[in-house]
């Protein structure tokens, strides 16, 4: 009989220990957060696309075949290295034929000098009309004195006649000599605009044509991008506008995995689009941390909304039941409880905003650990944590 009575005895002092909690250990062995206010104006995430920093298209200047390309898409090209090269034998031989224009021009011009100078050192109306011999003779002893005296002949005038003739053959070969040149630029011209040249360092983005193709003027050859800087490019409705100032810095969403990045207001559109009501608004971001053409979300602060009046916690402290969001409250005998709350915007830093649940001054586990459950405790090891 008395060993019965012991065994129900420490049966009993068993079970009291284990609902007991006054030998619970307290929460305070986790890290606990003193529930804070936001601060600020809230944001509002919009939407837009990773663009390169400098992105042209290279389109052809004349009709022609292409016969060279510098690569494929993805390679990388310095500042001034050949592309594109489009056919150019029929401009080069046109570019021949005008050189030889240029040369008899040449002659013909310093023929004209010639000329004019002749005049100035040996005038033409100092010869007679006349052949030579006895009719020569008799026309500068008789003819031309008695045409000087009675008036019929003027020899300044003739002189000033043959001058003004000689340089007129002047400026008419200078003239076409002029125009030959500018014949020249207009093939030099497009005999460049058949070679397509890398503005600055980039990589080709996309190719429209390949090696035997005809292009025509104006068609789209291959896209050009500078890629190791990039941009978030969001059209920002009006009423956010005032929000925003050059080299403002605010958060970024990136996808694919949501990544927050601090990104920098670059360029402000002086003008809004007249249909959707937006200003195009472009911002910096952090080198390697996206590719063109990938989606983004932007934090732009909505001054218009009244400022914030929310508490925040770490987002580590959230823990989600299924859907529904919760945190542990430290009470004030150091004991979590789990409560529930509404989670408002991700705000930089890892902090999130309590839309209902919770109130500042309180303190909730910074990161419970899975064996951490309303009402008590237990000293897990690290990696329980």
């Amino acid at each position: 009989m008395p060993i019965l009575i012991r065994n129900a005895f420490l049966a009993c002092t068993l079970a009291l220990t284990l609902a007991a909690p006054a030998g619970l250990p307290r929460a305070d062995v986790d890290e606990t957060f003193l529930v804070q206010q936001a601060h600020g104006a809230p944001t509002v995430s919009l939407g837009g696309s990773v663009v390169p920093y400098k992105e042209v298209t290279l389109a052809a200047q004349l009709p022609g075949r292409v016969n060279y390309i510098a690569g494929r898409e993805g390679d990388t090209f310095k500042e001034k290295d050949l592309l594109v090269a489009i056919d150019d034998a029929e401009l080069l031989a046109n570019r021949r034929a005008l050189l030889a224009q240029m040369a008899s021009a040449d002659a013909q011009l310093r023929n004209a000098g010639v000329q004019y100078s002749r005049e100035i050192f040996s005038p033409q109306s100092r010869s007679a009309p006349g052949g030579m011999g006895l009719p020569n003779l008799f026309d500068q002893m008789f003819t031309r004195p008695v045409e000087s005296f009675v008036g019929d002949r003027e020899r300044s005038a003739e002189r000033s006649a043959d001058l003004f003739a000689s340089g007129i053959q002047i400026q008419e070969a200078q003239n076409a000599m002029m125009r030959l040149q500018a014949e020249l630029q207009a093939i030099d011209s497009k005999v460049r605009d058949a070679r397509s040249i890398a503005p600055f360092d980039g990589v080709i983005v996309r190719k429209f044509v390949e090696v035997g193709d005809t292009v025509q003027p104006g068609q789209p050859m291959l896209n050009y991008a500078d890629v190791e800087y990039l941009q978030v490019e969001v059209d920002v409705p009006a009423r956010l506008r005032p929000g925003l100032r050059d080299g403002m810095m605010v958060q970024a969403e990136l996808d694919p995995d949501n990544r927050r990045v601090p990104v920098r207001v670059a360029q402000i559109f002086p003008m809004a689009d007249p249909q959707r009501h937006t200003v195009k608004i472009k911002f910096d971001l952090p080198q390697g941390v996206s590719e063109p053409g990938m989606y983004a979300k932007v934090l732009v602060p909505d001054l218009n909304a009244p400022a914030r009046a929310n508490p925040v916690i770490p987002s580590t402290a959230v823990r989600y039941n299924g859907s529904l969001p919760g945190v542990y409250v430290v009470n004030e005998r150091g004991e979590p409880q789990l409560r529930l709350i509404r989670v408002g915007e991700e705000l930089s830093g890892g902090m999130v905003t309590v839309l209902s649940g919770l109130r500042a001054g309180e303190r909730v586990l910074t990161n419970p650990g899975p064996r951490v459950t309303a009402g008590w405790a237990t000293r897990g090891s690290p990696g329980d944590r």
